[in-house]
């Protein structure tokens, strides 16, 4: 990693800031990959109160740089499940890509209690996500490099 990075705890106060990072990552970098019209519902998806409840049921982190938030990351349980989790929510700020948040957010998701108690993790992935989560040992599931209806890929990693 380039510099050190705090992890915490999403706070229902980070969610307008939050919200406000994930509208630019997905209309700077996800854009490359999806329809403008594919990016805005997803940005609808990522509204502040979406994200309080995401929160409620997932363990959300944000990765900070001297206070200002420029990742977050949430992991849960999958589909209820006591030994499978999933990832969720992993975005980082354009600026920032490719300076070791990313880094920061897979050793914060692999370090949390859903994580170490799963035998197996699932990543739903953007096409533009694919190349990052694969550099972390996350394989495409059942072998296929297939999208999905959502036009995501998923990956899962074996404990």
């Amino acid at each position: 990693m380039d510099r050190s990075y705090e992890a915490r705890r999403f706070c229902d106060s980070d969610a307008v800031e939050v919200s406000d990072l994930i509208a630019r990552t997905l209309r700077t970098v996800s854009i490359r990959d999806y329809s403008s019209e594919y990016v805005e519902n997803i940005v609808k998806m990522f509204e502040p109160q979406k994200i309080i409840d995401r929160a409620s049921w997932t363990h959300f982190y944000v990765i900070c740089d001297q206070g200002k938030i420029v990742g977050c990351c949430a992991i849960g349980p999958y589909y209820d499940k006591k030994d499978e989790s999933s990832f969720f929510n992993v975005f980082v700020l354009p600026e920032y890509q490719g300076k070791g948040v990313g880094g920061k957010i897979i050793q914060t998701l692999e370090s949390d209690e859903f994580f170490l108690r799963a035998k197996r993790v699932e990543v739903p992935s953007s096409i533009t996500a694919v190349e990052f989560y694969k550099k972390f040992g996350y394989k495409y599931k059942e072998g296929g490099d297939v999208l999905d209806q959502d036009l995501l890929f998923h990956l899962e990693k074996f404990r």
